[in-house]
């Protein structure tokens, strides 16, 4: 299998390369248009500022090439957010793939933002290798709304969209990478066919 790794100039590729390795695939990471659209799966990671990860992916010229893609892709974490509408960080507009907006986690005593640590999840699609109840590594300030295309939840002060799907893409706000055996099963449950 071909996993491609999107390089946005910014990110944990390396993690995520590691976790994919654990799996016994050998990623490519790439900028490249045509190194992408060949891949079976593709990874869209993020760690970092959304204005930032959104101009690299207009200046690499791959805004119409992720929005197009047909295989099945994964983003993490700012991965995931990037394929909403628009994040509030910035006024940014987003790839526009998921319906829906990134906003701001609001603190409060107890509960600090960043949100970093361990969560449960609340899993309505098993498809997704999680269970309900399987605590994974979050490390966030802004969060996706959640809605139609939530297929796991974690609670921060608000419902959080923990994992979406919506046809073939999927995404992971949390760090699956870092999220030990809950991590290694949803990755795994991305690459089956």
């Amino acid at each position: 299998m071909k996993l491609a790794i999107v390089d946005i100039g910014c990110g944990n590729i390396g993690a995520i390369s590691i976790a994919f390795e654990r799996l016994g695939l050998d990623p490519i990471v790439s900028s490249d248009a045509a190194t992408i659209q060949s891949a079976d799966r593709v990874i869209l990671p993020g760690v970092g500022a959304a204005g930032h990860a959104m101009e690299q992916i207009r200046w690499r010229g791959l805004f119409f090439v992720l929005r197009g893609l047909k295989q099945p892709v994964l983003g993490i974490c700012l991965g995931m957010q990037l394929m909403f509408e628009a994040s509030e960080e910035a006024g940014v507009h987003c790839l526009g793939i998921i319906p829906g907006r990134v906003t701001k986690l609001e603190p409060a005593p107890g509960r600090p933002v960043p949100h970093m640590g361990w969560s449960r999840l609340d899993v309505s699609d098993p498809g997704t290798g999680l269970k309900t109840g399987d605590y994974v590594y979050f490390a966030h300030s802004y969060a996706c709304t959640d809605g139609p295309h939530s297929v796991a939840t974690a609670v921060h002060g608000r419902a959080i969209p923990a994992a979406v799907r919506k046809d073939n893409f999927v995404g992971a706000q949390f760090h699956p990478e870092r999220s030990g055996d809950a991590g290694a099963r949803f990755l795994k449950a991305f690459l089956d066919p």
